[in-house]
């Protein structure tokens, strides 16, 4: 891989990781308060989805560290060896954390009876907002784990042409 791609991904995910940061200690808490007091009805659940939402974006973050590394081996040849799938099982694992955590919200959402102060359209738009993040981290989980088998192949391709030579 060249290494200006390399380092534009790797500034990249610096900056997605900090405004993640940003998002866990300043966003999130804040977001919750602000709507516990305009709503006091929703006060009960400020807490519970505050701390599923920092589980959500630790779990992204938890994937990108994962490509950092993986850029790494990919950045100085050794991306076809078998230390690479310990570092793709982070990323799936930490997609199914992610989309567990959207599916239990999305299943409370459509169960719980949470006053509104819109005629449930908060509500609503809250539960399609949270099942359509769990259909797309199943999605991603599931393309992962496709893009695993392959670079099970490959790294068996290459031990084997290495082999030969």
């Amino acid at each position: 891989m060249h290494p200006f791609l390399t380092t534009a991904l790797r500034a990249a995910i610096v900056v997605v990781l900090a405004v993640g940061l940003f998002g866990q200690i300043v966003v999130i808490p804040t977001t919750a308060a602000d709507e516990a007091d305009r709503f006091p009805a929703h006060a009960p659940f400020a807490l519970p989805y505050a701390v599923l939402a920092v589980l959500g974006v630790a779990c992204v973050q938890v994937a990108l560290i994962a490509v950092w590394r993986l850029l790494g081996m990919a950045r100085h040849g050794a991306l076809f060896a078998p230390r690479a799938f310990r570092w793709v099982d982070v990323v799936i694992g930490s997609s199914v954390v992610a989309t567990l955590l959207a599916a239990g919200v999305a299943a409370h959402l459509a169960v719980a009876e949470i006053p509104s102060a819109n005629g449930g359209m908060d509500v609503e738009s809250a539960l399609m907002a949270a099942a359509t993040a769990a259909a797309a981290g199943a999605a991603f989980a599931m393309l992962t784990v496709i893009m695993r088998s392959l670079l099970r192949k490959a790294t068996e391709l290459q031990t084997e042409m290495a082999g030969v030579i």
